[in-house]
């Protein structure tokens, strides 16, 4: 098998080669290569030790080299370049409290996470197989090096890892792989918020974000996201619906772009049903305040998983608008941009979009035309660009200070202003809103 290897990679093998030692590139850039995919970053394993990595090149950064990893720059280009190496006994179910240095590549290979991943390639040996990786990419499988349990004990956000990349590998996962992930998916507490969100993420914007309902079933969500485990059950009873709550996000996961903001959005849109559940009398299920109830939820959830803020406020605005009720009508759309803002409008429609089209057939067809017609009267309004928020009025603050408005009354008089202009466009004219304020005042 023949991996084309970037020049700057090969160098680095050469270079090492040169000098008597071994030299691979390693790892999920192997992996990548062999589907046809571009690699977004490329690992090297070696038999030199760090110090002779050092040796080996003019510069080089000291990333990691307590557990044998040197960066290796190339024309301002870093490489992660690893002495083989064995772990020792894992002290936080993540990391190991000493590791040492091997000659033997398929030893290092031994401690990897996934078949899949535990493979090496340079242009002398070809590809190094000793777990069968390329075999398992053939049949689309996930499955662990040596015994399961052993590795997930080793590191538990292995556990959520192997959910991701059957995620974003359409795979499967093997029977014993999955057995020890049910088995050992609670230590995953012991693993930081940081890296329970970036996993959550990359499965999340994968091609599968319905994995997710892999992960509850192993029992992996009621450790790192209990609040969608709630909506699993909930039965909606309700015309509209045809899935419980769990299963209808599930659904309208794979309805919406693959783009982070969007997919937490639809992930979390749903999120406070199970606590506004309510029947009425002729049995139809209801969910009234469901939204601000999930905005809520979406704030802590984003919180405890260390979100940043411009994510979490986005997803917050379009998880609480997302069952708003809003016609193809000018005024009602200018009024909803004005609140959730523009950059974010088209996103809502997009999260409503999704969110019909998991439901049951019932109005359905009628809903999505409705959005449709909405988001073109919305490009209209862009296009004469009209005004959506107070920095687009014709005047501003010091033109209300010019007429001896004061305080907070400045401000109070441009949401009067903009409420006015966002039912009737025209009225947004220097001369004309000057004159408004007269006639209040």
């Amino acid at each position: 098998m023949k991996i084309q290897l970037p020049p700057k990679v090969s160098y680095i093998i050469k270079t090492l080669t040169d000098r008597g030692f071994e030299a691979y590139a390693v790892g999920g850039c192997v992996r990548d290569s062999i589907l046809g995919k571009k690699p977004d970053d490329w690992d090297i394993t070696t038999s030199a030790l760090p110090f002779q990595v050092k040796q080996a090149f003019q510069r080089t950064v000291d990333t990691g080299i307590r557990h044998g990893t040197v960066t290796v720059l190339v024309e301002k280009e870093g490489f992660e370049v690893t002495t083989y190496r064995i772990d020792g006994e894992y002290e936080d179910r993540r990391h190991p409290k000493e590791v040492s240095f091997t000659g033997d590549l398929i030893e290092d290979l031994k401690r990897r996470d996934f078949t899949i991943n535990a493979m090496a390639y340079n242009d002398e040996k070809g590809l190094v197989d000793a777990f069968d990786g390329a075999g398992d990419l053939e049949k689309g499988i996930i499955r662990c090096v040596g015994r399961a349990q052993e590795r997930f004990e080793e590191d538990a956000l292995r556990v959520l890892r192997g959910i991701r990349f059957a995620a974003q590998l359409g795979f499967s996962i093997e029977g014993k792989t999955k057995q020890a992930m049910a088995l050992l998916a609670g230590n995953l507490a012991d693993i930081s918020a940081e890296r329970i969100q970036a996993e959550l993420v990359k499965l999340l914007v994968s091609l599968h974000p319905e994995m997710l309902g892999c992960a509850y079933e192993l029992g992996i969500t009621r450790v790192i996201l209990p609040e969608f485990d709630h909506m699993m059950p909930v039965e909606q009873k309700n015309p509209h619906h045809k899935y419980t709550v769990g299963e209808h996000t599930l659904h309208a996961l794979g309805n919406i772009r693959s783009e982070k903001v969007l997919r937490l959005a639809v992930l979390f849109h749903d999120m406070g049903k199970p606590a506004t559940y309510s029947v009425d009398e002729e049995g139809i299920g209801h969910f009234y305040g469901h939204a601000q109830e999930s905005e809520r939820l979406a704030e802590i959830v984003l919180r405890r998983l260390k979100f940043d803020n411009d994510t979490r406020k986005k997803v917050e605005k379009l998880v609480r608008w997302h069952d708003c009720r809003m016609m193809a009508v000018g005024s009602q759309i200018r009024k909803m941009a004005s609140k959730i803002g523009e950059e974010l409008f088209l996103d809502l429609l997009e999260v409503m979009r999704a969110d019909v089209l998991a439901q049951s057939s019932y109005l359905q067809k009628e809903k999505l035309d409705e959005l449709e017609k909405i988001k073109k009267v919305y490009e209209e309004i862009r296009q004469r660009a009209e005004c959506l928020s107070i920095k687009q009025l014709a005047v501003n603050g010091n033109d209300l200070m010019q007429m001896g408005v004061e305080g907070r009354a400045i401000g109070e008089k441009l949401e009067w202003l903009l409420e006015r202009v966002l039912e009737e466009p025209s009225l947004n004219t220097r001369e004309r809103l000057l004159e408004m304020l007269n006639e209040e005042c």
